[in-house]
């Protein structure tokens, strides 16, 4: 198994420059260790753990903390038990044709005024809450804030930081120093565990998006820590995260309804993001990997290779910076960013309660239907009452003062 694993996996002329072997690369110095693709076995088993200490904190911290910040749950009617219905429903996931509202129809008994009330309230029903949300956008604030921060401390004093020459210099025995293996282990592992929880996260509009954003940053992080990228890997990384981690903190205020707050840093982001992304990006890293890489070695298998994930990623920025310039638009001429370009895939609907559901309704159903239309009852009373009260001024303004 080892051997064709070499033979086929481990191919030197796809991984390294041409006349370099792996014996060439292998190193004893006391600067750092040399990446060795084993090293990423951890990464499984650490994504399970981080998922797992996901869990405990969105229950632990970011479900108080929406509650101290103010986040509102919006009150749902639920949709009547109607079993035909429901499996039409976990079956389809989708809106039903007029052909089968028909034939539902005939199956339920029920009118199709009432067949799309129930699919409304059944698919709202299903849409995540604004807790949920606060609490996915807060966990991975956390961990970009952590990765940010703890990024720059331990690139602040590398020469490659400052004169991206210095990723090629001596390529490819370039020892890797401990905080920049934990760096990228820590990386890859949360986009690991990002693309196992894809199924059970908020959908949003650009889902198959993120999905080949999350493989496509797996495939690089891990071919560039075996093909010992590491120094260019690293500056990848840490202009990713200089952006989402303000991404995330304005969907938080968002949620919790600090309007003021959430725009202000919604500004910051755009800024941030659409310079790093779109000039810090292209114009010194994939120029590095692209362009000053040649004046090192000759163009190999892994070169193309790597060169083309960076490319994907910049694809999908661009996508991204679309999506943000609309939002922008919407800020200027608007006054406020209304939505998240990004946000559910369901589309908003609407609770209207002149289609209720007769005959079939449960009695908490019943009961959240008497609750709204009370309230929705003592505010006209309350319209009424100033309505009433403005009038009574304004005749009263007419009348002579001697009166």
């Amino acid at each position: 198994m080892e051997a064709l694993l070499n033979d086929r996996l481990w191919r030197e002329d796809f991984w390294l420059p041409a006349g370099t072997h792996w014996e060439d690369i292998e190193t004893d110095d006391d600067e750092g260790r040399f990446p060795l693709p084993r090293d990423l076995i951890y990464t499984l088993p650490l994504a399970f753990a981080f998922i797992a200490f996901r869990y405990v904190f969105e229950r632990l911290i970011a479900v108080p903390l929406s509650k101290y910040l103010g986040v509102k749950d919006r009150v749902r009617i639920l949709a009547p038990s109607i079993p035909k219905l429901e499996a039409f429903y976990k079956q389809n996931r989708r809106l039903p044709s007029q052909t089968e509202v028909l034939s539902l129809v005939k199956q339920c008994g029920l009118s199709q005024r009432k067949i799309h009330a129930w699919f409304r309230y059944r698919r709202n029903q299903d849409r995540p809450s604004n807790t949920k949300k606060f609490c996915e956008a807060s966990w991975r604030f956390v961990f970009y804030t952590v990765a940010f921060t703890a990024g720059i401390g331990s690139l602040i004093n590398t020469p490659w930081f400052w004169d991206h020459r210095e990723c090629w210099t001596g390529y490819p025995k370039q020892p890797v120093a401990e905080s920049h293996y934990w760096y990228y282990i820590l990386e890859l592992t949360f986009y690991l565990s990002l693309l196992l929880c894809v199924s059970v996260d908020i959908k949003r509009k650009d889902f198959k998006e993120q999905v080949i954003h999350h493989i496509a940053t797996i495939f690089l992080i891990g071919f560039s820590y075996c093909g010992n990228y590491v120094r260019v890997g690293t500056l990848v990384m840490l202009v990713h995260d200089s952006s989402d981690f303000l991404l995330e903190s304005a969907k938080m205020f968002h949620y919790a309804g600090w309007r003021r707050t959430c725009d202000t840093l919604f500004v910051i982001f755009s800024v941030v993001f659409l310079v790093t992304r779109l000039v810090v990006f292209p114009g010194r890293v994939i120029y590095t990997t692209l362009v000053v890489s040649l004046e090192f070695f000759e163009p190999f298998n892994g070169y193309y290779f790597f060169n083309a994930l960076l490319f994907v990623l910049q694809a999908l920025h661009i996508f991204w910076a679309y999506l943000i310039l609309r939002m922008v638009y919407k800020f200027v001429f608007m006054g406020k960013v209304e939505r998240d370009e990004r946000s559910d895939e369901e589309s908003e609907v609407d609770e209207e309660e002149d289609d209720e559901l007769e005959g079939d309704g449960d009695e908490s159903n019943w009961e959240q239907r008497k609750g709204s239309i009370n309230s929705k009852l003592a505010s006209l009373a309350n319209n009424c009452v100033l309505n009433n009260l403005t009038n009574q001024r304004n005749i009263n303004s007419r009348l002579p003062k001697a009166r």
